[in-house]
């Protein structure tokens, strides 16, 4: 995807070398999406969820951000070829987002990009490489080791740079709903109704897919030759039935929690052939 060079506006942090902190504090909830990248990591890499889950919840959420590490922007986002991707997709994100809120005089602030090696500090926590990508609604931040763009090439056959900015896009999906509040009534739902937890939340990351669908419908313009074969091949390879299967478990629609290939094969394309947001309602 042909994506401009970022501009000054993106708001990017950058805790590579820095060192992250990891105060650790009594009690604090679970930031949106923590169970769900435990379970993630569980498939993916073979974490057990139940100690990583201990870990995030022994740490502080509202434990204060690690300070700068004295990058300019240019710098922290020209460590690496993926790096200025993230901050490329980040800023023409902001550009397609942005305006859309204006228009409906919805308030918007765009999220932060963060960027750690093997582990950091969120404000939902410790941040670590095993999580993948992942946002933070306590602190409006998408926070990425880039490590793991190649771990989606040669580990989960999801190479390219469409399925890169795919998954950037979907972290952005979810600031969008934090924004909107779609985030904190699924919390809601689920805490009154805890059957539905998975359902829900298969619901919210499907949605977040639709939005990573749409941002990429509104610039079709820049999409390229094999884009997007690259998002779809990666919207399968990261389905909880594939990722099941990865792990040499059988697929159990129960336990799904971003929803299986084939859903996220769809509503990836939904947002892309429509570019609307309005059919991204996924919790029909």
């Amino acid at each position: 995807m042909r994506l401009d060079d970022f501009d000054n506006s993106i708001n990017v942090e950058d805790q590579r070398g820095g060192g992250g902190r990891f105060p650790m504090g009594g009690g604090g909830k679970l930031g949106c999406g923590s169970i769900v990248i435990a379970l993630i990591a569980a498939l993916v890499f073979g974490v057990d969820p139940a100690q990583m889950l201990g870990t995030l919840q022994q740490t502080q959420v509202n434990a204060p951000a690690p300070q700068q590490g004295g990058s300019t922007l240019e710098e922290s986002c020209s460590v690496n070829e993926f790096s200025r991707e993230s901050c490329n997709a980040l800023s023409s994100l902001n550009k397609t987002w942005t305006p859309l809120f204006a228009q409906a005089n919805i308030a918007f602030q765009p999220p932060k990009l963060t960027f750690y090696s093997q582990a950091g500090n969120s404000g939902c926590g410790a941040a670590q490489s095993a999580m993948g990508p992942f946002y933070c609604p306590a602190d409006n931040g998408i926070y990425i080791d880039t490590d793991f763009f190649t771990e989606m090439d040669q580990r989960m056959g999801a190479g390219g740079d469409f399925a890169r900015v795919y998954v950037m896009a979907h972290e952005y999906g979810h600031h969008i709903q934090n924004v909107l509040g779609t985030s904190t009534q699924v919390r809601q739902l689920q805490q009154r109704s805890p059957s539905e937890a998975n359902r829900l939340s298969v619901a919210l990351e499907l949605q977040a897919d639709c939005y990573a669908g749409v941002w990429a419908g509104r610039n079709r313009d820049r999409i390229e030759a094999g884009d997007i074969e690259e998002g779809m091949r990666a919207a399968h390879q990261i389905g909880d039935d594939t990722l099941m299967k990865a792990a040499g478990r059988r697929p159990v629609e129960d336990a799904f929690t971003h929803g299986s290939a084939a859903q996220r094969m769809q509503w990836l394309k939904t947002g892309i052939e429509t570019g609307n947001e309005d059919q991204c309602d996924t919790f029909k």
